[in-house]
């Protein structure tokens, strides 16, 4: 809601379990056993497949005409073909029918933590999905609605002092959302019936986390408690926190919304700050939150989509693409794309209505695909790589900075303004000579470069 395989080797190893299942040799057993131990590895505390990893967010019921998990399917293929690894589906629970905002209500809006939205399909559905994408070398996290319930959730019947009162002793709405009820985190039979209910899809369906709404206004002591017991029964999950608060990345969070930087770009986009503005919400980054903590960038998610115009209109034209650049390489970052930013989808995805998201050509995915096999292949671009910007003598409109692992470099030149322009190296780059990843050339690091352009370079 508003604000609202870190390798191929450990692809490769868990397509070859998945295809064995069905044999009970030693060696299949082994491969299982390699596999999960593989999902379950860490770095600096989060699962290591994240680290060279990437988010894309499935809207199914816009997603295609039918808006279900079967008709959805077929596109995975695509998508790998992308690059795409983390697939993160918002809510696929029921919506509420009380106070149901529009004709198909708010996918936030969840009347039962248990169960299947039967608009999408059944359980059986749910399960051969999360199969197929796990044959392919996906990784699933489902969207969690833990701040709220929708407004005829059993809960409110079957135990009403899970939830806060009003004035007149009714349970609360939350915020001005009047679709749900606020629930109790002083109730610590909610706490534990809440982390159940998330158990229940770990255990049943075997996703690979969660991406959490409203996570900000959730206590910490909660998330201390609910990720530690579900990190415990399957090691190597990822927890997306949508908020940015740094008690969510001090109580178990891996991943965080870095709203400063996403609304720092739209203002460079817009021409209202110069491309250096960035670096003091980096510089804040790196102070109010654990040196590990993982910042998703992004140029559009569904909220922003559907209610503020992105990335069509905050990020138009030309100007989106080494805002995207950006948000596949810069410091720490695991990167999101929404679904329809590769046709791209110009116009916004409606919340409470069937809207679908119509793509034929795919325009982006070539581009997309260039910057997610970079990440994958190159150790430079790991959430844990080093950064380092690089000074020139016009920071105003240019943006530089190199990454690095060990041996492995890159190097990224962009032009956050609407003309080109020309500079010299105050920070000279550390190679004299790269290879242009999407030019597919070996040349020196430019010195001039076109409106909104882009240059990512790496060495090996």
């Amino acid at each position: 809601m508003c604000k609202l395989f870190s390798t191929a080797v450990i692809a490769v190893l868990f397509l070859t379990s998945c295809s064995n299942t069905a044999n009970t040799s030693t060696t299949a057993n082994d491969s299982a056993s390699k596999t999960s131990s593989d999902s379950a590895a860490t770095v600096d505390g989060h699962p290591a497949w994240i680290e060279q990893g990437n988010v894309y967010e499935v809207n199914v019921r816009q997603y295609t005409p039918e808006g279900t998990f079967n008709a959805f399917a077929p596109n995975l293929q695509r998508l790998k073909d992308m690059g795409v690894q983390t697939l993160w589906f918002m809510p696929v629970n029921p919506i509420s029918k009380f106070g149901r905002k529009g004709v198909l209500g708010s996918y936030y809006a969840v009347s039962d933590y248990d169960a299947i939205n039967p608009e999408y399909g059944n359980m059986d559905d749910w399960k051969a999905l999360v199969n197929k994408a796990h044959s392919m070398g996906f990784k699933v996290i489902i969207d969690w609605v833990p701040n709220h319930t929708g407004a005829d959730h059993p809960w409110l019947n079957n135990h009403p002092n899970f939830f806060v009162k009003d004035s007149t002793g009714k349970p609360a709405v939350a915020f001005d959302w009047s679709d749900v009820r606020q629930l109790d985190y002083k109730n610590t039979e909610m706490q534990d019936s809440m982390i159940a209910a998330m158990k229940y899809w770990v255990k049943n369906t075997n996703i690979d986390g969660f991406r959490c709404d409203v996570a900000w206004n959730v206590p910490g002591e909660f998330w201390k408690k609910c990720i530690t017991q579900l990190k415990a029964a399957k090691p190597g999950m990822f927890f997306l926190a949508e908020g940015d608060k740094p008690y969510l990345l001090q109580n178990g969070f891996d991943a965080f919304y870095p709203w400063d930087a996403f609304h720092m770009m739209i203002n460079v986009a817009k021409g209202k700050r110069l491309a250096f503005a960035l670096d003091s919400v980096k510089a804040r980054y790196d102070t109010a939150y654990p040196p590990a903590a993982i910042p998703m960038y992004f140029t559009s998610n569904h909220d922003e989509n559907s209610w503020n115009k992105a990335d069509y209109g905050t990020m138009p034209g030309a100007s989106h693409a080494p805002f995207a650049v950006f948000t596949q390489t810069f410091a720490k970052s695991v990167p999101l794309i929404y679904s329809g930013q590769e046709e791209p989808f110009l116009d916004s995805v409606s919340f409470f209505y069937k809207d679908t998201i119509t793509m034929h050509d795919y325009k982006r995915a070539p581009f997309y695909k260039t910057l997610l096999n970079l990440r994958k292949s190159n150790s430079a671009l790991a959430a844990n790589a080093s950064f380092k910007k690089l000074r020139t003598s016009n920071d105003a409109a240019i943006y530089a900075y190199e990454r690095q692992n060990g041996a492995n470099k890159v190097l990224v030149v962009l032009n956050l303004s609407a003309k080109p322009q020309k500079f010299t190296w105050t920070d000279q780059p550390s190679e004299k000579e790269w290879s242009n990843v999407f030019l597919m050339n070996k040349e020196p690091a430019l010195t001039s470069i076109e409106p909104w352009g882009y240059a990512v370079y790496e060495r090996k």
